[in-house]
């Protein structure tokens, strides 16, 4: 066999090869890292979402691969702060880029979740709105006990995103608790969000994290991968193809909504608080926000 191609460019990303998830020697296939590590708070720009989809489509055609872990690199407990407000506010940015922006973030969401590798996702930390949707849309969810997790676009004036929304409830054990966090615009503790089955694993510590994601792991790939795979497929293909033709109505709604007064105010008034630093995004002067 070849040896393998080197890792596309990748901005905010690093892939890091490994082999013996949990310490198993699984027919002596590789894995990945897919380390995020956009520095201070991964913001979801529109390169990192094209990054997170060049590293699908890497990890996907290469043989030798058959399971990747999502996890941060950052120096602060974030898995992602979600998408970067700047995307968002209509002032900040233009028609064609925004629809660039919500084809590239739902395309690779779209292929995450019905991807034939295994996915992990190790949260150590924050996980709300971009972020909750990255980890929803893998098998397996592991999460620090401190943090936080949900999809909290109603508390900062703006709807929760339809397939979002249904992937939230759809992958709860409670459909009314899941219902109702979206509703109040909550993001759950960690014991909270296990609770009602969004988080499958808590890890004791941040050194815990990623060797129980990678036993996680471990355990998919002692399975037949073409089974597996298949089973998934069977699962998610139906809700994944819908959620992609949607894709060019949902970017015009939202463009449209973008533009509202009320919810163009709304975003100006988190990039005016994360500038003032009372929010928990960038330093000055590229504001950031959780969405």
């Amino acid at each position: 066999m070849p040896p393998p191609s080197p890792p596309p460019a990748t901005p905010g990303i690093r892939i890091e090869r490994r082999s013996n998830p949990g310490g198993v020697n699984i027919k002596g296939k590789e894995y990945a890292i897919a380390w995020l590590s956009s520095e201070p708070v991964n913001s979801m720009t529109l390169t990192l979402w094209r990054s997170l989809l060049a590293t699908l489509d890497y990890l996907e055609n290469d043989a030798t691969i058959r399971g990747v872990v999502f996890a941060s690199d950052l120096r602060k407990p974030i898995f992602t702060a979600g998408n970067d407000i700047n995307e968002l506010h209509a002032p900040s940015t233009s028609a064609t880029r925004y629809a660039e922006f919500w084809k590239t973030q739902t395309t690779f969401l779209c292929r995450l979740l019905r991807s034939p590798l295994s996915t992990v996702c190790a949260i150590r930390g924050a996980c709300p709105a971009g972020g909750c949707a990255v980890s929803l849309c893998c098998d397996y969810r592991a999460q620090t006990t401190h943090g936080t997790f949900g999809l909290n676009e109603v508390a900062l004036g703006i709807p929760v995103p339809k397939f979002w929304a249904r992937l939230f409830v759809e992958s709860a054990t409670s459909r009314a608790d899941a219902t109702l966090a979206l509703l109040r615009g909550a993001l759950l503790s960690p014991a909270e969000a296990k609770g009602i089955g969004l988080i499958h694993e808590l890890a004791a510590s941040d050194a815990a994290l990623l060797p129980t994601a990678e036993r996680a792991l471990a355990t998919l790939l002692k399975l037949p991968d073409d089974a597996r795979a298949a089973t998934k497929a069977n699962v998610v293909r139906a809700f994944s193809e819908e959620w992609e033709a949607y894709i060019a109505e949902e970017a015009r709604g939202g463009w449209a909504m973008l533009n509202e007064p009320a919810i163009e105010t709304a975003m100006g008034n988190v990039i005016e608080r994360l500038s003032s630093g009372k929010g928990k995004g960038e330093k000055k002067p590229n504001p950031r926000a959780k969405m």
